[in-house]
């Protein structure tokens, strides 16, 4: 895994979307999310294909912090099976690479 990763995760409203947001930021788990939405999800789900309507919602983090990340989202969302997916972040510039690192820091 790279030095640093994006992570999404989708939810049911824009308050729960910006609850996980700031439950992440202000545990250190990533320097920030960006919720965009409503946005529209088809998928299998019990054995039914269902059409609903999300948020999603996009962290960024060093990747050292994805198991924190991960946990906490784990712990904070309504979803039986949420959606967490991370991707490396390949190249960034390094004033907000850096960034990144001292918002993530423990305080």
């Amino acid at each position: 895994m790279s030095g640093y990763v994006t992570v999404q995760t989708t939810t049911d409203s824009a308050e729960r979307a910006e609850q996980l947001a700031r439950v992440a930021v202000e545990a250190r788990a990533a320097a920030c999310a960006q919720i965009d939405g409503p946005i529209r999800s088809v998928y299998w789900w019990e054995g039914e294909v269902r059409a609903e309507q999300e948020w999603r919602v996009l962290f960024k983090t060093p990747a050292e912090r994805y198991d924190t990340l991960q946990a906490l989202l784990k712990s904070a969302h309504t979803y039986d099976t949420p959606e967490i997916i991370a991707v490396p972040i390949e190249r960034g510039s390094a004033p907000y690479l850096a960034w990144l690192d001292a918002e993530t820091a423990a305080g």
